[in-house]
C-alpha cells in the first residue's frame, strides 16, 4: 500500500507533466542528481546526464515556445500526445517496485491526471490568446513556470497541502469549463 507522500509525489508528477512535462522531467532528475531527495522506483533514471541534457534542452524550448500567442496553441495541441502518456509513464515508474496490476493502475490514474490538468491547462490558454495583447499570455506562462516546481516542492515538503490544494485546484477547474469550452470554440470559428 502506498504511503501519503508517495501518492502526492504520484500526483504531483502527473499534474505537472500536464502542465510543464520537460520541466517535471528535468526537475525531479536534478533533484534526484543533486541528491535533495532520493528517487523512488525507477524515477532515478531521470538523474541520468542523457536524460537530464534532453529534458533540460527541451524544457528550454518548452520555455520559449509557451511565450508566443498562438506557438503556446500549437505546442499545446502537440503535447497533448506527449504530456498524458508521460504523465502515466511517470507514474508507472515511481510505483515501478509494486506488483504489476497496482503499477499499471496507478499509470492510468496518473494519465487521467495529466489529461484532466493538460486539457485545462490548453483550454485556459486557448480562451487567454483571444485577448489582443500579449501581457495576460505572458503572465500566464510565467505562473505555470512558477507553479509547477513549486507543486513539486509542496508535494515532496508538505504532501497534505499538496493534495488539498490539489483538490481545490480540480473544483476549479472543474467550474471553468464552461469558460474554457467557449475559448475553444472561439478558435475553432478563427480556424474555419
Amino acid at each position: 500500500m502506498p504511503t501519503l507522500p508517495e501518492i502526492a509525489l504520484a500526483l504531483a508528477l502527473a499534474w505537472g507533466a500536464g502542465i510543464r512535462v520537460y520541466a517535471v522531467l528535468f526537475l525531479v532528475g536534478l533533484a534526484g542528481r543533486t541528491g535533495w531527495i532520493d528517487l523512488p522506483g525507477d524515477l532515478s533514471t531521470l538523474a541520468h546526464p542523457l536524460v537530464l541534457g534532453a529534458s533540460g534542452f527541451m524544457l528550454a524550448a518548452e520555455f520559449l515556445a509557451d511565450k508566443v500567442p498562438w506557438i503556446d496553441s500549437i505546442w499545446d495541441a502537440v503535447h497533448t500526445f506527449i504530456r498524458i502518456p508521460a504523465g502515466a509513464a511517470l507514474v508507472a515508474l515511481l510505483f515501478s517496485d509494486s506488483p504489476g496490476a497496482f503499477a499499471a493502475a496507478a499509470a492510468i490514474l496518473g494519465g487521467a491526471v495529466a489529461a484532466g490538468t493538460h486539457f485545462a491547462k490548453a483550454g485556459a490558454r486557448s480562451s487567454i490568446n483571444l485577448s489582443p495583447e500579449p501581457i495576460s499570455n505572458w503572465t500566464a506562462s510565467f505562473a505555470e513556470d512558477a507553479l509547477v516546481p513549486a507543486g513539486l516542492w509542496l508535494a515532496i515538503a508538505h504532501p497534505v497541502a499538496f493534495l488539498a490544494l490539489l483538490g481545490a485546484g480540480t473544483i476549479a477547474a472543474m467550474l471553468m469549463l464552461r469558460w474554457i469550452w467557449g475559448g475553444l470554440k472561439a478558435i475553432a470559428a478563427r480556424l474555419r
